[in-house]
């Protein structure tokens, strides 16, 4: 089995093999390329996120700059918007659904780490050889969320659809869909109903005439 395909099996994988740091320089490479870019160069940009993502949805669009891990191993919906500093370590497969907004500074990371200190540093395996191993948990984010500034989503976890997570929130478990979460560690504060709809904060709307 490549080191690639044990990697995203879940299994003990080395993050330093020659075949996994070629995929991780290309797209570090290409990220940094994008973070030299104006804003406004919108075509090179579209071009960029087309090769940095495994799946880069119509009428999305990330602020810069970005922090991408494989990028391969993200997929991304349509309309999605991510703001400044995103960074997404996705050495675990990463799905992000329609319609998702993230604050600026969100981190998403999948790989986990031995707890043992002598096993971070390297384990033997049977033929003598000594390897440094991490294995990878995906992240999977449902359509419609809305993610504030700095939070961080662990490995492992999925948000359903219509999620809002609160600003500075940590999320290391799974968070149901239609949820306000929030906290370190994040958790489910309340669900969201039609109680929060703008309908029923006319002081908030100012000249505007809203329909419902």
């Amino acid at each position: 089995m490549r080191e690639e395909e044990k990697e995203l099996s879940g299994l003990l994988f080395v993050p330093g093999h020659p075949d996994l740091k070629a995929i991780k320089l290309r797209c570090h490479n290409l990220c940094s390329e994008y973070n030299r870019t104006f804003e406004d160069e919108t075509e090179k940009r579209a071009g960029l996120v087309r090769e940095i993502f495994g799946a880069f949805g119509e009428g999305s669009f990330v602020q810069g700059p970005i922090q991408i891990h494989y990028g391969a191993h993200t997929k991304i919906g349509k309309r999605f918007f991510g703001n400044f500093n995103l960074t997404i370590q996705d050495d675990g497969e990463v799905t992000i659904g329609d319609d998702c907004n993230f604050g600026p500074n969100v981190t998403i990371v999948t790989p986990v780490h031995p707890l043992i200190a002598e096993e971070r540093r390297f384990v033997t395996t049977e033929t003598g050889e000594h390897k440094r191993f991490c294995w990878a948990k995906p992240v999977h984010i449902g359509s419609n969320c809305w993610f504030g500034a700095n939070v961080v989503i662990c490995p492992g976890v999925t948000v359903g659809d219509g999620c809002v997570i609160g600003a500075g929130a940590v999320v290391t478990r799974d968070i149901p869909a239609n949820s306000f979460a929030a906290g370190v560690p994040c958790r489910v504060v309340r669900e969201i109903t039609e109680s929060d709809s703008l309908r029923h904060h006319p002081e908030l709307w100012g000249e505007e005439k809203l329909v419902f």
